[in-house]
């Protein structure tokens, strides 16, 4: 066993190889305060018959790490949760374009957190343990990267906060590297500008350093890298790639110059099933390499346009934006909705309100209890958007992290919920894609939120960005198609409002790009996301005034917390004849606040006054309309607030002597009576002649 243990981030630090999980190509376990994960990192020795790298990663909670038992009835950890999916993509994302491109050895990187103290996320140890595993083990790869998490208190920078810090923090943004570069970012922000983003990646990346040298100490400690396996390349035969290119190379060009994306396709599509035909014979089973060598010389093609000619494949300039149509209100019956297309990316988006009862619950081993979420976002990408004919599942990997990117470009702008306390979802349904389809669906959310008449604190719009780099030559783009995602060097998605980003993405797969790059890249980020917030301004500008005529409608109430056994009332009484008579549904929290929710203002309104009236405190010198509960000789009790009952004296029943009380008032009859005073004892003196005079 091989152990180091290092002072990082103001805690300290464990790395640990040798002991846990020996049969796998290399197990490291990571430790940062009392939180800790076991990576293991193992590869076929064969090479795969897929036509692309297999490779998985795995991220998983284990509930006992907190000292807990799963939720639910299935008393184990059965599929990954949303957060799970999102960490396993943010260690994946660094680590895969590392990977020879000729390996398709099928690769494994498992990341299990066995110990959660609460404090501190696990997700950047697992993507620390995965470069050391991976670094150990024979597998090619050229490695070392780390990540670490940026945030931000009251203007002093923090590495690796703790979730108490991120509490107060106003980003949440967890950046990969290597010793050279920046690789991958992702997170949130409290609308931060592009220079404060720029000056949390040049605070991070001291510390990835930092933790790439501990790697490096922790290899050599246990006899240093491994020698990597040598793995089946599958070079195609001689002479395939000339012929293909000698016949394809002038149809690629011509065929990348056609801006539709499924006239390209088509074209594309023809030219392979072509020359398939014309040297499947010469070349037998060897012939099925082609589309991969077309897809080299489109990616080749694609980048000496855009460099050679500042022209991209639909024609378009390197800053300009796709055509953009919005349309709002366009679902009858839905709460908010937006359709929203730019070029051949559509998302149509939906919002729901609902009441506190529509709350996620989450159970988390991050934090001590169960808690629960009441802001979501769901991104469906179904095949048809892509013109392909696949089975429909549920969500995947990509369709739950680019719901998340989405989520938190638009959660910080949501009004507190004392001020709207709705629970709200939406639903993004791709309907066209052509890049950037989680871009759009953070614009249509937006419309979509405010259509719903959620105030939001402003509109928020995002954008992808791309890169193109050869050599020294380099070529920012603005609003990147799908192909210019997959054959580029970078996909930079930015979202924001007129004053800051809210949530980042960012992969890159060129080495050494510059800051001075990601600065023009940002920069132009902004012109761009600026210039849609202004086409979205046109249609709709701010929240609706009223909301939909089929959305909750929900009040609250702040009441003394020593009233809630009364709107209780015994055995739940009192809140089921509330909610029966006016229909509303109530839930009362220990703080005192009760909220109603309802189907419309007026049933709102009528069960918030019987709350108000069951507790109200009596206002002496007042009036009331009350009831006669209860007649004796010397007066008549009358109930005027639900529960509280005063006693109208004989004297006090009219001008005059009364002989008797009956003779005045009976059981049942409504009076108004004035408060005149309320004793020591808590008891109240009514007057009934008083109210008729008007003193």
């Amino acid at each position: 066993m091989h152990r180091l243990e290092k002072e990082f981030a103001g805690r300290t630090l464990i790395m640990e190889t040798g002991r846990m999980a020996r049969q796998a190509d290399a197990a490291v376990y990571v430790q940062f305060g009392d939180s800790a994960v076991l990576v293991t990192a193992v590869a076929e020795r064969k090479r795969s018959h897929l036509p692309f790298f297999p490779l998985t990663i795995e991220y998983r909670e284990k509930t006992y790490a907190a000292g807990k038992f799963p939720g639910g009835f299935i008393k184990r950890e059965t599929r990954p949760g949303d957060k799970e999916t999102v960490s396993a993509r943010q260690i994946d994302r660094p680590l895969r374009p590392l990977f020879p491109d000729d390996y398709r050895n099928e690769t494994q990187v498992a990341c299990f957190v066995i110990s959660a103290d609460q404090e501190n996320d696990a997700d950047v140890l697992g993507m620390l343990g995965a470069s050391t595993a991976l670094s150990l083990s024979s597998i090619p790869w050229d490695g070392p990267i780390a990540g670490v998490r940026v945030g931000r208190v009251e203007s002093e920078w923090i590495v690796n906060p703790t979730f108490e810090e991120l509490d107060f923090s106003d980003m949440d943004i967890v950046v990969a590297g290597s010793e050279d570069s920046i690789v991958m970012v992702e997170g949130a922000a409290l609308e931060i500008s592009e220079e404060e983003f720029v000056e949390a990646l040049n605070i991070a990346h001291p510390a990835i350093k930092e933790l790439i040298g501990f790697q490096r100490e922790l290899v050599e400690m246990a006899g240093g890298a491994r020698e990597k396996f040598e793995y089946e390349a599958s070079e195609p035969p001689e002479g395939l790639e000339e012929a293909v290119g000698s016949r394809a190379a002038a149809q690629v060009g011509a065929a990348l110059r056609i801006a539709d994306k499924a006239e390209r396709d088509v074209a594309l599509s023809e030219l392979r099933e072509e020359i398939v035909a014309a040297l499947e014979e010469e070349y037998g089973e060897e012939v099925g390499r082609v589309r991969g060598i077309i897809r080299d010389l489109e990616k080749k093609e694609m980048r000496r346009q855009i460099l050679e000619e500042s022209v991209r494949v639909d024609g378009r300039g390197l800053d300009d934006i796709r055509e953009i149509t919005i349309d709002v209100g366009v679902l009858p019956r839905t709460h908010g909705s937006a359709l929203f297309t730019r070029g051949q990316t559509q998302a149509l988006c939906v919002t729901t309100l609902g009441t506190i009862n529509d709350e996620q619950r989450i159970d988390s081993i991050d934090l001590p209890g169960e808690t629960s979420k009441s802001f979501m976002l769901h991104y469906n990408f179904p095949p048809f958007s892509v013109g392909e004919v696949r089975m429909f599942r549920g969500p995947g990997r990509r369709e739950i992290g680019h719901g998340m990117l989405a989520e938190r470009a638009l959660q910080s702008l949501l009004p507190p919920y004392d001020d709207f306390p709705y629970t709200i979802r939406i639903v993004s349904d791709i309907l066209e894609s052509n890049g950037s389809s989680s871009m759009a669906s953070v614009c249509g959310g937006s419309l979509a939120l405010m259509d719903a008449g959620v105030p939001l604190r402003g509109p928020v719009a995002g954008i992808a960005m791309g890169l193109v780099k050869e050599g020294e030559e380099v070529a920012v783009l603005t609003d990147i198609l799908g192909v210019e995602d997959a054959l580029g060097d970078m996909d930079f998605k930015v979202a924001g409002t007129e004053r800051g980003i809210t949530s980042i993405q960012m992969d890159i797969k060129a080495k050494g790009l510059s800051v001075e790059t990601l600065q023009e890249a940002l920069e132009r980020a902004r012109k761009a996301r600026l210039s849609i917030l202004e086409v979205m301004g046109r249609t709709l500008s701010g929240a609706r005034e009223e909301m939909s005529q089929y959305a909750p409608r929900i009040l609250t109430v702040q009441i003394n917390p020593e009233k809630i056994g009364e709107i209780i009332g015994p055995k739940g009484k009192t809140i089921r004849g509330i909610e029966e008579k006016t229909g509303a549904k109530l839930n009362i929290e220990d703080t005192g606040v009760v909220t109603i929710s309802a189907v419309s203002a007026d049933v709102g309104r009528a069960a918030k006054e019987m709350v108000e009236a069951i507790v109200e405190e009596p206002e002496v010198g007042r009036i009331y309309e009350g009831v006669v509960k209860n007649t004796t000789a010397f007066g008549a009790f009358v109930e005027i607030i639900p529960g509280v009952e005063g006693l109208c004296h004989i004297s006090e029943l009219e001008e005059g002597r009364t002989e008797r009380t009956e003779d005045v008032v009976q059981p049942g009859d409504v009076v108004q009576v004035k408060l005149l005073a309320v004793d020591e004892r808590g008891r109240l003196k009514l007057s009934r002649r008083a109210a008729m005079n008007g003193n």
